[in-house]
């Protein structure tokens, strides 16, 4: 009976120790972030989270939205997507913000001549949340959606490789968002799609 028992303990640090821990949560609340971070490495297309202190799995990351990043929505059409006129919305802005987080994507990491027309496609497949979400930049005052849920998904945009951008990410509601994206892009070498799969972002947006 002993022996089986010292056995059992024996077989239980086996599994315990092939079983990789799993990585705490880290909430990031500001400062710059490559929310899409993307990666070609061996063959595969990776997603991840690039806070300037370590790429992270998206699964282990919170974006924290909060109240200082409340805006008044403009009034005219071009805004509706954040909301009515006068109502309030939440912006992480595209220009670094003290106490915001600053928000982008950056392909830097992705080579000169491995896909076709030297860019990867970026896709917003899906969302959860209590309101919509959009990413947008202005330019002389006025928005160009790049992916807004208000009107439908999936949204896709194409990226150049080596190309470092930040955004607007607006949100309609306090809450809890999960953001599905997916990065792929077509081998000049076979004409083969390649992806990252699907990755969840995890924002908490502060009321």
């Amino acid at each position: 009976m002993r022996a089986a028992a010292v056995l059992a303990a024996a077989v239980s640090l086996v599994v315990a120790a092939a079983v990789p821990a799993q990585a705490a949560t880290v909430t990031l609340t500001s400062g710059h972030v490559d929310v899409l971070d993307v990666d070609y490495t061996a063959g595969s297309l990776v997603l991840n989270v690039n806070d300037d202190v370590a790429e992270r799995n998206p699964a282990d990351v919170v974006f924290q939205v909060p109240a200082a990043a409340k805006i008044t929505v403009p009034a005219g059409s071009a805004w509706s997507f954040l909301g009515t006129a006068g109502s309030t919305a939440w912006v992480l802005p595209q220009g670094n913000t003290s106490g915001l987080l600053w928000a982008g994507w950056n392909t830097a990491e992705v080579p000169s001549g491995v896909f076709q027309s030297n860019s990867v496609t970026f896709r917003l497949n899906s969302f959860t949340g209590p309101g919509h979400v959009s990413v947008y930049t202005v330019s002389a005052g006025t928005p160009t959606r790049l992916f807004d849920s208000s009107n439908g998904l999936p949204d896709t945009r194409t990226v150049t490789y080596n190309a470092h951008t930040h955004a607007n990410w607006g949100f309609t509601a306090a809450g809890t968002y999960t953001l599905n994206f997916e990065v792929t892009g077509k081998l000049i070498s076979t004409g083969a799609t390649i992806t990252t799969g699907v990755k969840a972002f995890t924002f908490t947006v502060l009321p």
